[in-house]
């Protein structure tokens, strides 16, 4: 039966009067009689023979006009052969061997005329593969990558080496590449095998490699890519130094030697403060603990290459300070406090002060305490990212002294109010001499108060404020008129102002 495959598209050969067809490895083949030069219903006779070698001819089969079609082959075109509708040939499961010239002998009326074909068969490789592979590739040394076989193919394949998808091109330098082609006795098909050696540079770390090829009939083969380790002398080492920043006293402090071989160097020595230390099997030394006598160089290196070495300069930042005095301080209004901030510090520090949490412009000074001097301070050192806080309290003592006793005339012109301003810590006690309504106390603050009485006096008199605390008393006295009095002499006054005018009118 025919093929279901359409036949190749044919091409006229170059010799002339001979026709060439390509066929498929393992398909059927329709190999054209005449094209169809002489009418279907002149053609009395149409046979199909084939070129055995040497001149001899080899039978295939016969059709005569309104008869079937007489299979004559006997050796391998047996069950082979079959002739279509138009006369064609058809060859079921092609070969190579099938690679010869078939002739269709057609006899029309007296005339006799042969058309021979040329037959080619094609295959395209079974599959493209990457075998031997380099376990390992050192730079810089020819090495051998592996090789790719394109089997079972006709005609042999071409192989192309790639690297990153882009062709490798042999230079004799750094790639090398050698072909080998293979035919199969039985078969007649062909085996290509494509050795590639090549130099490598540490920029083919991670690249991919393939082989491909493209025959004359099928798609594009193209192996799956290939990764290869690439293994390279140490050439740069560089000292890490993995810690909290900053680095202070009492933290942990790893260091850590990268060298950039391939494979890596798994042990090396440490070099701490004049002492060498081996490590082996990692590639990290840590240092519990450190203290300003950490500071110093520090170097690592490979065993086998000691010359081949880092080094880092580490510091381990300190700031330590002490206020003096400090806790609580108790003075005597008057006397004189030396405050002493000493900086311990690995690096420049700010100071800064605040007085019950309100920051002051500089640090204090105490020539004479006084009252007002009451507090809690605290100073802030900093360094960086470091920061240290010491405080003191300071309380001023002292036996309360009346600033000013005084006295106002109240609203309604009938009472007055007595004002006491006194100073003294710890807090006074304020009292008078005469019962009045307490108008107000002031808050103590600073040593300060203020204490006010209002009082209606029915006559003349004096009063007195006293303040005390645990360390004295204080009194001061203050006259208050009447407010009748206090009238009377208003009055007076201004008579005196009349009587002075009268005269003065008199006079001119």
């Amino acid at each position: 039966a025919p093929s279901s495959h359409p036949p190749l598209k044919h091409f006229v050969s170059m010799a002339i009067g001979l026709e060439t067809v390509i066929g498929l490895h393992g398909e059927t083949l329709e190999i054209p009689c005449n094209n169809g030069a002489i009418k279907a219903e002149d053609i009395l006779i149409t046979k199909w023979k084939y070129d055995k070698g040497e001149g001899l001819p080899g039978d295939l089969l016969v059709k005569q006009k309104n008869q079937n079609v007489s299979i004559s082959a006997t050796d391998e075109y047996k069950g082979r052969v079959s002739m279509a509708a138009n006369s064609s040939l058809l060859l079921s499961e092609a070969k190579l061997t099938d690679q010869r010239t078939f002739t269709c002998m057609v006899v029309a009326g007296a005339d006799i005329t042969e058309y021979p074909v040329n037959v080619v068969i094609y295959k395209a490789p079974s599959n493209l593969e990457i075998s031997d592979k380099a376990e390992e590739i050192e730079i810089g040394k020819r090495t051998k990558l592996g090789k790719c076989v394109a089997q079972d193919a006709n005609p042999a394949a071409e192989i192309t080496w790639l690297k990153n998808n882009k062709p490798l091109v042999a230079d004799g330098k750094g790639i090398f590449i050698k072909a080998s082609v293979l035919v199969d006795p039985v078969t007649g098909l062909t085996t290509t095998t494509s050795e590639l050696e090549y130099s490598a540079e540490k920029e083919d770390m991670d690249a991919q490699f393939t082989c491909s090829t493209q025959h004359a009939v099928g798609a594009e083969l193209v192996s799956s890519p290939v990764i290869f380790t690439i293994t390279y002398s140490t050439e740069n080492i560089v000292l890490q130094v993995i810690a909290q920043d900053p680095l202070v006293e009492g933290a942990n402090m790893t260091l850590k030697c990268v060298a950039d071989g391939n494979p890596a160097p798994t042990s090396f020595n440490f070099h701490i403060q004049g002492e060498v230390v081996k490590v082996e099997d990692t590639d990290s030394y840590t240092i519990t603990k450190v203290s300003r006598d950490t500071t110093g160089e520090y170097k690592c290196s490979l065993i086998d290459n000691p010359t081949m070495e880092a080094s880092k300069d580490i510091t381990v930042k300190y700031l330590d300070i002490n206020l003096n005095p400090s806790g609580n301080i108790v003075k005597s209004a008057g006397e004189t406090l030396d405050i002493t901030l000493q900086i311990d510090a690995s690096g420049e520090s700010k100071v800064s002060w605040t007085k019950d949490n309100l920051k002051l412009d500089k640090e204090p000074k105490f020539t004479k305490v006084t009252y007002a001097d009451s507090g809690r301070y605290e100073c802030e050192v900093t360094m960086g990212l470091l920061s240290r806080k010491a405080s003191f309290e300071l309380v001023v003592e002292g036996a309360p002294v009346i600033r000013q006793l005084s006295k106002q005339r109240g609203e309604d012109g009938k009472h007055e109010v007595l004002i006491c301003e006194a100073e003294g810590s710890p807090k006074p006690s304020v009292s008078w001499s005469i019962n009045g309504t307490s108008l107000d106390e002031s808050p103590f603050v600073n040593g300060k108060i203020t204490h006010k009485i209002a009082v209606v006096p029915t006559a003349n008199l004096t009063v007195s404020c006293t303040v005390s605390n645990d360390f004295g008393v204080d009194t001061k006295n203050i006259s208050v008129s009447s407010p009748k009095k206090i009238t009377l002499f208003w009055v007076h006054i201004y008579l005196f102002d009349m009587l002075l005018a009268e005269c003065n009118n008199q006079f001119t």
